[in-house]
């Protein structure tokens, strides 16, 4: 979906407070020209219409700077709010038309019903739900599909061991883990030898073995 927001240059005299109370949101762009910056402005409908559809280091946007003129391909890379009024205070983009390459927080989309959870009673430990990556700025992935169907009880995925979309790469640590597939506590000690996983024994039956050793 092709997002697009308008907006015009800030003057520097111009509070935002002011802005705000007048149903304009102050916004500022980087990245178009080095280490420079401009403050923006926008009417504060469009704002909100805009964050129903954009999602912050993810979703290309083209901003139309209406009276440098200006306009290119940016990510939303920071939404303020008020700390307690929940209104929208100030909006960060970011150009990526230089950019050979951009880091993106990216959604993980688990796909498929792990064998350990279906056929074995085991529980998914999702520990990771989004990554990282770098990828280059029109090559941005709606999501990243994990396919865990093929998971057993005692497996798990790291991050180095994901399938990556072509031309991406991810920014965090490749044995961080992802997701693994979690014994039952209730597993008996044929069904470990089984799947080749240790039975854990309930607590209360670790508490009678031992007042039994005490008592013999």
């Amino acid at each position: 979906m092709e997002l697009t927001i308008d907006c015009t240059q800030r003057a520097a005299d111009e509070k935002p407070k002011k802005l705000r109370r007048e149903g304009t949101l102050p916004a500022v762009l980087y990245g178009h020209d080095g280490s420079n910056s401009i403050a923006l402005k926008l009417s504060n409908y469009q704002a909100e219409a805009l964050l129903r559809q954009a999602t912050v280091n993810k979703s290309l946007i083209t901003v139309n700077v209406t009276d440098i003129p200006w306009s290119g391909k940016v990510i939303l890379r920071e939404v303020q709010t008020h700390p307690w009024k929940n209104k929208l205070h100030h909006l960060s983009f970011f150009s990526i038309a230089s950019q050979s390459e951009i880091e993106v927080s990216m959604p993980i989309n688990f796909v498929g019903n792990a064998i350990g959870v279906t056929d074995q009673g085991g529980t998914l430990d999702t520990v990771m739900t989004e990554i990282q990556l770098k990828c280059p700025p029109d090559a941005i992935p709606q999501s990243l599909d994990v396919d865990v169907s093929e998971m057993n009880i005692g497996d798990a995925l790291h991050v180095g061991e994901i399938t990556l979309p072509k031309g991406s790469s991810v920014a965090a640590d490749p044995a961080q883990l992802v997701v693994s597939v979690l014994a039952p506590r209730t597993m008996t000690a044929a069904d470990s030898e089984e799947t080749g996983t240790e039975a854990i024994a309930p607590a209360g039956d670790t508490a009678k073995e031992g007042g039994t050793e005490a008592a013999s």
